[in-house]
C-alpha cells in the first residue's frame, strides 16, 4: 500500500537528486529503445543507469528514515535485480543455444526484463513526484 506523505523535513534538493536518477535511468532505457541495444542492455551497462546506481550509494545515508528512503532501495533494486535476471536467463538458456532455441529464449527474457524496468522507472518516478511512497515489502528489504 502506497502513502502520500509531507515533505516537510526533507531537503528539497534531495528531492531533486532523486528526480535526476529516474531521469538518468529513464535515458538509459530510451537509449536502449533508439539503439541497437536492448532495454535492459543499455540499463544495466549504460553509463547513465550507473552513473545513477553511484549517485544512489553516495546520498542513500543522507535519505535514511525519510520518505526519500524507499526511493533510493527502489532505484537500487531495480538496478541489481535487472542484473540478476538477466545472469539467471542467460544461465537458463546457455544450454539450449546448442539447439538455437536459447536464442529465443534469453531473447524473450531480456525483453521481458526490459518491459520491468520500464514499468519501475515510470512508477517510481510517478510516486516520487507525487510525494509517495513506495511499496513497503520492497521497502523492508535492506
Amino acid at each position: 500500500m502506497q502513502q502520500t506523505l509531507q515533505t516537510t523535513g526533507v531537503d528539497p534538493g534531495l528531492v531533486t537528486y532523486a528526480h535526476a536518477i529516474y531521469a538518468l535511468h529513464a535515458l538509459s532505457a530510451v537509449i536502449g529503445i533508439l539503439t541497437a541495444a536492448s532495454v535492459v542492455g543499455a540499463f544495466i551497462f549504460g553509463l547513465p543507469s550507473i552513473a545513477a546506481v553511484i549517485m544512489n550509494y553516495v546520498k542513500r545515508s543522507d535519505v535514511r528514515g525519510t520518505w526519500l528512503d524507499s526511493h533510493f532501495r527502489w532505484q537500487i533494486r531495480t538496478f541489481w535485480f535487472a542484473a540478476l535476471w538477466v545472469v539467471l536467463a542467460f544461465v537458463a538458456s546457455a544450454p539450449l543455444m546448442l539447439v538455437l532455441v536459447g536464442f529465443f529464449t534469453f531473447g524473450l527474457a531480456v525483453a521481458i526484463v526490459g518491459l520491468w524496468v520500464i514499468y519501475r522507472v515510470v512508477r517510481g518516478w510517478v510516486a516520487l513526484k507525487d510525494g509517495r511512497t513506495l511499496p513497503s515489502s520492497d521497502a523492508t528489504v535492506r
